[in-house]
């Protein structure tokens, strides 16, 4: 069944009118009146409707009910995601909601190929905003991740909470995913761009608390390695299994 998101306030017997963006889908998809879909805002709950309106350039839906739905993963999981270029890093987005993020934070490394700043970054991060969005439209889930300010690595390392484990993804003094016992609190995982991180780096994120981790001999593109360790911890920790 179709699911869109609507940032605005939604309970059973109301009808409302359905921003332009969602009436393109319908127009796209071939829904018609009377047809069924699902509405949610972000918060956590699910509202079946009915297309009671369908025309070119206007659609009206009625909400029949309202759903409680635990779609979210046990394991709360923040990413901070170093920006790679191209649509590698759009790649990332949409599938670590796939998995189960609670929450992304992109920044900027020294080796980051893109950079970004003032209103082109906040651009950027609306967009990837969007793409998060569309991510749990597809997925089921219903509470959205929010996409962070864009920050330099450095002030990422300065506002980090004290009660989470603190994992990075580099080559020095790591360990494996299996031999870590995370807190209950949660996972803040870090993920290099293009060039991986350097080993200034690496040292600052030693001394902010972070223990490096490998996923074994092989090296991986950074979208590559970002999705696989996610998934490895749903399997170790979380909801995979």
């Amino acid at each position: 069944m179709p699911r869109f998101y609507l940032n605005t306030d939604l309970h059973a017997g109301q009808t409302l009118e359905l921003p332009d963006n969602i009436i393109r889908h319908i127009n796209v998809l071939r829904l018609k009146q009377n047809d069924s879909l699902i509405l949610f805002n972000g918060n956590g709950k699910a509202y079946p409707a009915r297309l009671s309106v369908v025309e070119k350039r206007r659609a009206a839906a009625e909400i029949l009910s309202e759903h409680t739905t635990d779609n979210e993963s046990p394991l709360n999981i923040t990413l901070i995601q170093a920006v790679s270029s191209g649509e590698r890093m759009d790649f990332t987005l949409q599938k670590s909601v796939e998995l189960g993020v609670s929450a992304i934070q992109p920044v900027i490394s020294e080796r980051c190929v893109v950079r970004l700043s003032g209103e082109r970054a906040d651009k950027r991060v609306a967009r990837w905003q969007e793409i998060v969005i569309s991510a749990c439209e597809q997925s089921g889930r219903n509470i959205v991740p929010p996409v962070l300010p864009l920050i330099s690595y450095s002030q990422a390392l300065q506002q980090l909470p004290d009660n989470q484990t603190k994992l990075l993804l580099g080559l020095n003094h790591a360990c494996k995913l299996n031999q870590i016992a995370p807190f209950s609190d949660g996972i803040i995982f870090m993920v290099g761009p293009e060039g991986g991180w350097s080993e200034a780096e690496e040292q600052q994120a030693a001394a902010a608390g972070f223990q490096a981790v490998t996923l074994g001999k092989r090296v991986l593109r950074t979208e590559t390695a970002s999705l696989a360790a996610i998934a490895a911890m749903q399997t170790l920790w979380g909801d995979f299994v």
